[in-house]
This record gives C-alpha cells, sequence and structure tokens, in this order.
C-alpha cells in the first residue's frame, strides 16, 4: 500500500505514451480556446489533435516534446504557416504558461485576437516568441522582459498599444527583436546590450533615437514620428541594414554612415539636409559598394555636388533633393557597366550628366534625369523614369538662376 501511494503522484503526472498529463490538460485548454478558420479544409490544423491518441507528441501537429518521461512539450507552433492555409482564430490561453518545459511558442498567420497572456512570462525555459500577423491587442505584457533565455520576440504586424517597457534593457540574452507593424507609441527605451537585429518600423514612436547597442546589424524605425540628428548612429559600425525613412530626421548624415558594408540604407522622406560627404582614398569606408547595395537618400533637402561616395551602389536613389553641378563620371561609368542597375536623379538642380557618346544603355539599367537644370542627354524615351516624376522634362531656367544665385 506504501509503494502505491509513493507511486501515485507519478500516475498523476502521465497519460498516455508518458506524456504529462498538465502538459496535455494544456493542450486541451489551448484548442478549447482557438479554431481553425476553415475547419473543413484538409490543411486545418487542429485535424491531428485527438486527444485519445496513444502518443500526441507523435500526432498532434506543432508540438515537440522531450525524450525524458514524462515527456514534456518543448515547442508550441500553432497553425500551419502553408500559403493556402488562413490559419486560426481565436484567443491565446493563459494555459500555455502550463507547459513549463516550453522553449519555444510560435503562431502562425491568421485572426487570433485578444491580449498576450501576462503568464508566459513564468516560462522561463523560453528561448522565442514568435506571435506575428494576427489581430493581438493590448500593451506588451512586462513579464516577457523578465526571461532569462529568451534570445528572439518577434509579435510584429498585430494591433499592439502601449509603450516598449523600460525592462526591456535587462534581457541579457536576447539578440532579435521585432515589434513592427503594431501601434506602440512613446519612446524608445534604452536596449539590451547585445542586441543584433531591432525593427520597430511602422508604429506610433515619437522621440529622439537614444544611444543604441555597439552590436546592432540591422536597426529599422521606418514610419514613426521619430526626430533630431542622428550622431547616436556614428558608433554603429557592425551596421548591414539602416532603415529610418519616412520620420522627421534632421541635420546633416553621419559620414561614417557611408560605407561599403553598410549595404542597405534606407534614409528617404526626411528632413536631412547637408552634402554627401567625400571619403578619404585609402580609408576603409571607401571600399567600392558591390551587388545587392541599395541606398535611398529621396525626399530630403540635400545640397551640393555629388561626391564619388556613392558610385556603384546597384539600386541608388537620389531624387528629390537640391544637387547642383555635374554628376561624376564614376557613376555614369557604373550605370554604362550595368553595377548601377537603377540611378534615380530627378527633381534637383543638377546641370550635367556626361553620357558616352554613341554608347547606348544597357537594357537592365533605369535612369532617370527629368526634371534638373538640363536638358536630358540620355531620350526621353530610353529614361525608366516613374510617373511621379512627372512630364516635365526639365526645371524652367528661372527656378535653377535663382537657386545657384541662392546658393552661391
Amino acid at each position: 500500500m506504501r509503494v502505491f501511494l509513493l507511486l501515485l503522484p507519478l500516475v498523476l503526472l502521465l497519460s498516455a505514451e508518458g506524456i504529462s498529463v498538465v502538459d496535455l490538460s494544456a493542450l486541451r485548454e489551448i484548442k478549447n480556446s482557438l479554431t481553425d478558420i476553415t475547419s473543413s479544409s484538409p490543411n486545418a490544423f487542429f485535424t491531428s489533435w485527438d486527444f485519445n491518441a496513444p502518443d500526441p507528441c507523435s500526432s498532434f501537429a506543432g508540438i515537440t516534446c522531450s525524450m525524458l518521461i514524462p515527456k514534456r512539450v518543448t515547442t508550441l507552433t500553432l497553425g500551419t504557416g502553408l500559403s493556402d492555409s488562413p490559419g486560426l482564430a481565436g484567443i491565446l490561453s493563459p494555459a500555455i504558461s502550463n507547459l513549463s518545459e516550453l522553449t519555444q511558442l510560435l503562431l502562425f498567420t491568421g485572426i487570433v485576437t485578444g491580449p498576450i497572456p501576462d503568464q508566459i512570462g513564468t516560462l522561463k525555459k523560453l528561448s522565442v516568441i514568435s506571435l506575428t500577423n494576427n489581430r493581438l491587442t493590448g500593451s506588451i505584457p512586462t513579464s516577457i522582459f523578465t526571461l532569462p533565455n529568451l534570445h528572439t520576440l518577434d509579435l510584429s504586424h498585430n494591433q499592439l498599444t502601449g509603450t516598449i517597457p523600460r525592462s526591456i534593457s535587462e534581457l541579457s540574452s536576447v539578440k532579435v527583436v521585432v515589434l513592427g507593424s503594431n501601434k506602440i507609441s512613446g519612446e524608445i527605451p534604452i536596449l539590451p546590450t547585445e542586441l543584433l537585429h531591432l525593427d520597430l518600423s511602422n508604429n506610433e514612436l515619437s522621440g529622439m533615437l537614444q544611444r543604441m547597442p555597439l552590436t546592432l546589424r540591422y536597426l529599422s524605425v521606418s514610419g514613426n514620428r521619430l526626430w533630431g540628428p542622428l550622431s547616436v548612429l556614428e558608433s554603429l559600425s557592425e551596421l548591414v541594414y539602416l532603415d529610418l525613412s519616412m520620420n522627421r530626421f534632421s541635420g546633416t548624415i553621419p559620414s561614417s554612415l557611408f560605407r561599403s558594408t553598410l549595404s542597405s540604407m534606407y534614409l528617404q522622406r526626411n528632413n536631412f539636409t547637408g552634402r554627401v560627404p567625400q571619403q578619404p582614398l585609402f580609408s576603409p569606408a571607401a571600399t567600392a559598394y558591390g551587388p545587392g547595395s541599395t541606398v535611398d537618400l529621396s525626399h530630403n533637402s540635400l545640397t551640393g555636388e555629388l561626391t564619388n561616395t556613392l558610385a556603384g551602389v546597384e539600386t541608388l536613389f537620389l531624387n528629390n533633393n537640391r544637387f547642383t553641378g555635374a554628376v561624376p563620371k564614376d557613376y555614369v561609368e557604373s550605370v554604362y557597366s550595368g553595377s548601377t542597375r537603377t540611378l534615380y536623379l530627378q527633381h534637383n538642380y543638377i546641370a550635367e550628366f556626361p553620357v558616352k557618346e554613341g554608347l547606348p544603355l544597357p537594357d537592365s539599367v533605369a535612369l532617370c534625369l527629368s526634371y534638373n537644370c538640363m536638358v536630358p542627354p540620355v531620350p526621353v524615351g530610353f529614361m525608366a523614369c516613374p510617373a511621379s516624376a512627372g512630364e516635365q522634362i526639365s526645371r524652367p531656367v528661372n527656378q535653377c538662376s535663382a537657386f545657384n544665385t541662392s546658393m552661391a
């Protein structure tokens, strides 16, 4: 009798094939709070969730279990992620927090609504939280920012509100934070020091940029209400992708950002002024840009003559600024060699584009020179201007003379 009583707790923890009864009960509650949008579809996610099955760990879609007895759920992926599957509807059950051995929690595209359960913060082994492309509401639970092993947090493309908790700075192990396409407001707080990837794009963030982690390689804050200078970015030597577009940043662009290792830079539609700097000839930053590089400085108030710094960028947008003078020959060489495949210079005050006589543009090149202080040397029919460039070939002479006088 005593032996039976000692074994009773173990019996209560086990179900079919040794899965934890606690985990099985949690899975049942999770299923009861969610449903396939099209349950009749052969790709419906919960079709395999038969609680009479002998081994849920091997038959339930979206779960991975540990090998030890009792088996514990370590990975939970909700939804198929298939392109022809509309996903799940419903809410996220707080019962997720009963899966105490969980290391990864993923939710694929669907129409799941309601808040993110605060109880998720009790899952101390979580390393990945990815709840994207749904209709989750409310603020981000502060409990998430106490998880000691969290590596990746992706809550993008939802309807989350509130601010980014200041406790985010305490996430010592996090490397990837993606909160883009929500309705998050307030200022960007101090961030974890070892962060590699940060995406806060398309929110309602305001204020100036704070000190950023020196480890950052990817930074996107496009489509917010951020303002001020970019001096805090000068020391981010590891950046390879930077998107600050569609904000209210101003001042000059730091010369340290003009380097080939930062191969994707989107600064369009801000209030930047000043010139594109000339990099010293033997500076590491003077290394030529390569295939796949993109720089977009369009729709700002940049002035002066172009330097050679951006020659060779594969996709280069310099349109809708106040550039003057002649385009350096290095840009022309890049266009004719095909290393620059897109060059937009329309709506500036450029006076010369030194084309090569009798040499046609490569078919793969998109070049636009319209509405400058010159008659485009390339026939209009051979240019590839967007509709937004308008139909006027050149600026009126009085605009050019007035602008050049004011700049003198």
